[in-house]
């Protein structure tokens, strides 16, 4: 995640530990962000989702008993978070009590949700447990959620979701995946932030897994040329709510380049924060807080991988080893390549100044696009004359 209000802004957030703080520990020994996809059934079929969720039944989910085997043995790994995720994650009736039994074991608690589910009192319910955070994902405008969602209503369910959260007193914040047919949407999201008090967003690059693999270059990935543009938008939009006073946390995930694409725009700008950037970025950079790393996914299965969009990468599953014995496998590789990803990239992503910053950008996509998963990310839009010094 790269922190565009942290960075440019200079703007105080709880999260400052997580990308800052624990990234000053070498990879070997680093703890990661556990996403769980806690079930695969999800209520709405989104264009873009990485997991390929629908309404059909999941067979094999772990049991809650299972599953609380699993929090204890991330949590005695000392991982930070845990990020419940689906599908639809809210749709699992023991996701309360599961994100309460993390809670009591010392995990930071997440909530990844369509929002569609939560009523006033279910919105209480999860504001009791202690929940430190509640993202809902938003596409853009009513019309433009509901096509991406594929059931119309979606948006205004959503947003009764976000707006019983937030009465609750639960932190939420919306999450937007970036697709070439959205990014028009951008100010009315912001818009919709400001209107609503709002205090933060994700905006996720497109990663064309799962479903996503139908959003090509021509239907999903936005141009390079379209994707800064965008950044610039996300950039001065954030700077007028601060302008304002409202301090809204604002943050881009899932495409490394945006770490040195901001600091070429602050150094342009003479921005007396560039240096202090530059060091930001080195202890935040892909090779630190990347798949293998920083980040690692449970299936609802207790597979585990590098990620939750890798999902043709699997370490082992948790019903057969626990989870740090997964995680830090000597044997395995593929994974101890992952944890020293910038040494074995290949092409122009080698040859790049900003490799220290980035590690490589995003290996799943590179394999999705190219079949090589030590290729250049095509979603990489630094420009040759950039990435070579100019």
């Amino acid at each position: 995640m790269l922190g565009i209000s942290k960075l440019y802004l200079d703007n105080v957030e709880s999260s400052d530990e997580l990308r800052y703080g624990l990234t000053r520990r070498p990879a070997s020994v680093r703890r990661p962000i556990v996403v769980w996809n806690c079930t695969q059934f999800c209520n709405l079929e989104c264009a873009h989702c990485y997991a390929r969720s629908d309404a059909t039944t999941c067979a094999d989910e772990l049991t809650t008993a299972q599953a609380k085997k699993m929090i204890d043995e991330i949590a005695s790994f000392g991982c930070p978070v845990l990020l419940f995720s689906g599908g639809e994650p809210l749709v699992r009736k023991d996701v309360p009590e599961l994100a309460e039994y993390a809670r009591a074991k010392g995990l930071r608690t997440v909530i990844s949700t369509n929002g569609t589910l939560i009523d006033r009192q279910f919105a209480g319910r999860l504001q009791k447990i202690g929940l430190s955070y509640v993202g809902i994902s938003i596409d853009g405008t009513e019309t433009t959620h509901d096509l991406f969602r594929c059931k119309k209503g979606a948006f205004q369910a959503a947003l009764r979701g976000i707006r019983n959260c937030r009465d609750a007193g639960l932190k939420v914040g919306l999450r937007f995946t970036l697709v070439k047919d959205n990014i028009a949407d951008i100010p009315a999201v912001f818009d919709l932030m400001e209107a609503e008090n709002i205090p933060r967003i994700c905006f996720y690059h497109l990663v064309n897994t799962g479903r996503g693999e139908d959003l090509n270059n021509d239907d999903g990935m936005p141009s390079h040329e379209a994707t800064r543009a965008a950044l610039e938008l996300i950039i001065k939009r954030t700077a007028e709510l601060h302008a304002k006073g409202k301090k809204v946390e604002v943050l881009t995930v899932d495409n490394h380049s945006d770490g040195p694409w901001l600091l070429r725009k602050m150094r342009a700008e003479n921005h007396p924060d560039a240096a202090h950037v530059y060091d930001l970025l080195k202890l935040n950079g892909g090779a630190a807080s990347g798949s293998g790393v920083g980040i690692s996914c449970i299936s609802w299965n207790g597979d585990v991988y590098p990620d939750q969009f890798w999902r043709s990468k699997k370490l082992g599953n948790v019903l057969k080893t626990p989870f740090g014995e997964i995680w830090t496998d000597p044997e395995n590789e593929f994974l101890q390549k992952l944890k020293k990803k910038a040494a074995h990239v290949t092409g122009r992503c080698a040859d790049c100044q900003y490799l220290e910053l980035c590690g490589g950008n995003f290996r799943a996509r590179a394999e999705a696009s190219t079949g090589d998963l030590w290729a250049p990310d095509p979603a990489c839009y630094l420009t040759d004359e950039e990435i070579h010094g100019a």
